[in-house]
């Protein structure tokens, strides 16, 4: 049971990632779009991401339960020497929660739809570059394992793991990697005409994207960070780098043929290649600490404990992954039976 729940890690991973992922990317391209572009964003982010939105943080919930009961230790040093840039990730999903409602839904429109729409934009930029700076915490070196956390100071314990430039770099790598997908998402949802706003909007955020990851390695390596040089010493990391560069090709091939399926397919494979070299080159040692790597499957809860949860969670998986399926079709997120209509899709 214990790789059932492995996989359910791993997967509600992934999924948090492409799906939360591109919904906090709609509000960064919407950021950094003209005045007279924003308006066009806005209107398509309710038409599109309004009724499925909130479902995406079904994940991140998934994922932070599985660690909690299956992986105590692991879930004890995230909340204990990273809980101040989570405490920031939670405030930013919920502002630009209640911002997304009331700037399309309050009933007056006033001075305040300006401060909602701030609130959304902004809160979608920072939440996910603190999620970035949390793995970047996680594999940066800095956390220092003691007994009692009372003994280091409040800059040692709780500032230093994620506060420094490597941390920032990743939380910007991420948050450059959702504007990335959003553009690609609404490339296809946008309005006859409008597609070349979010071409060129997925073409910039391609190039940051590079850019972030090119200099958070290379800062990385001439740092001394082990994560990043075990990375550039893994042969399936590389090929799994490689390999999500190549697709550029065939997404923007797939892009210019207006072709939706096939373009969203790799935008996600890409970021599933990135995050299997992420996780594959250094796992089961996900965190690294100033005394080495702690194993993932140290200290994990009894078999009694896994047994029930990986059972739990295959059940929950057939409710949950058909329903959530249906919803994203429903709303048009998911366009696989509509090729044999329309042939440009």
């Amino acid at each position: 049971m214990l790789y059932v729940v492995l996989f359910f890690l791993i997967f509600s991973l992934f999924l948090y990632v492409v799906l939360g992922g591109a919904d906090y990317g709609a509000g960064i391209v919407e950021l950094f779009s003209s005045e007279e572009n924003q308006k066009i964003t806005k209107k398509t982010i309710y038409r599109v991401m309004g009724p499925v939105w909130e479902a995406n943080h079904i994940w991140l919930i998934i994922l932070i339960v599985i660690l909690w009961i299956a992986f105590p230790a692991y879930y004890n040093i995230i909340v204990v020497n990273l809980h101040i840039p989570i405490t920031i990730v939670l405030l930013g999903v919920t502002l630009r929660g209640v911002a997304f409602v009331f700037r399309h839904y309050d009933a007056v429109i006033d001075n305040s739809q300006k401060l909602y729409d701030g609130m959304f934009k902004i809160s979608s930029l920072i939440t996910p570059i603190f999620l970035g700076m949390v793995f970047g915490g996680l594999i940066g070196g800095h956390i220092k394992i003691v007994e009692d956390v009372s003994t280091l100071s409040f800059y040692e314990a709780f500032l230093k793991p994620w506060l420094n430039i490597f941390s920032l770099f990743t939380g910007l790598f991420f948050a450059a990697l959702c504007a990335f997908l959003s553009s690609v998402l609404l490339i296809g949802e946008s309005e006859p005409g409008k597609e070349n706003i979010y071409v060129r909007k997925s073409a910039i955020a391609t190039m940051v994207v590079f850019a972030m990851g090119l200099l958070t390695f290379v800062y990385g390596y001439f740092s001394g960070n082990i994560f990043v040089i075990d990375f550039m010493k893994s042969p399936f990391a590389i090929v799994a780098v490689v390999f999500s560069a190549l697709l550029l090709f065939p997404l923007w091939k797939t892009i210019k043929n207006g072709n939706k399926v096939w373009s969203r397919f790799f935008a996600g494979f890409q970021v599933f290649l990135i995050l299997l070299a992420a996780l594959g080159s250094h796992f089961p040692d996900v965190i690294i600490t100033q005394t080495g790597s702690i194993s993932l499957l140290k200290n994990i809860a009894p078999d009694s404990v896994i047994k029930v949860l990986g059972i739990s969670l295959i059940i929950g998986g057939t409710v949950i992954l058909p329903g959530l399926f249906h919803l994203l079709k429903s709303f048009k997120m998911i366009k696989i039976l509509e090729q044999h209509n329309n042939p440009s899709n």
